[in-house]
């Protein structure tokens, strides 16, 4: 809670406004064009079981990359979305991950998690990882990602569940280029 408030005095000192964490639902930024695309900087983050992931393990597959604290109100009304999109979609080659910026770490993440049920797989976030996202200075923060793992959308704050919606079901209707091969079953005639 220390740091939240440091947080807030830097911004206001600073004199930047300082975004998410309010009950208010913004505007969402709609999929941008393949050509207005930039690739999504790859990390290595622990997940709940020790085990490293990189996003570019999930490449060929949407992404909806969910930076959030168990503190932040606005993270708590979308996680249940996301565990809906990731429930619906999965078989469809989309994967929610979300990076947790608790201080705390697994400490407070663990319990949180398993309160709510959650499916899809979290990280503990750092700084290094946040700055490589441009910074992100606000939570929630989403990135949509499309299957070349390219940024196709960014969400800072709360928006609504249906732009979420639209933006995974445009991606996933958009068939994966760049070499990525379709699966062929082996035996099959």
């Amino acid at each position: 809670m220390l740091r939240l408030s440091a947080v807030f005095a830097a911004a206001l000192a600073a004199g930047t406004l300082f975004v998410g964490c309010s009950s208010g639902v913004r505007a969402a930024e709609p999929v941008k064009a393949e050509k207005d695309r930039k690739p999504a900087p790859d990390f290595a983050l622990k997940d709940a079981d020790g085990k490293t992931v990189h996003l570019s393990d999930y490449k060929g597959k949407v992404v909806l990359l969910d930076f959030f604290a168990t503190w932040c109100g606005p993270c708590k009304i979308e996680i249940p979305w996301f565990m809906d999109f990731e429930r619906q979609n999965k078989n469809r080659g989309f994967s929610v991950l979300g990076v947790s910026m608790d201080d705390e770490g697994w400490e407070v993440v663990k319990p949180f998690l398993q309160d709510l049920g959650v499916n899809y797989r979290v990280l503990i976030g750092n700084d290094m990882t946040a700055q490589s996202y441009g910074g992100v200075d606000a939570l929630p923060t989403s990135f949509l990602i499309d299957r070349e793992g390219r940024i196709a959308a960014v969400h800072v704050g709360l928006v609504g569940r249906k732009d979420f919606e639209n933006g995974i079901e445009k991606l996933l209707d958009t068939p994966p280029t760049g070499g990525i091969v379709p699966a062929v079953v082996v035996g099959a005639k």
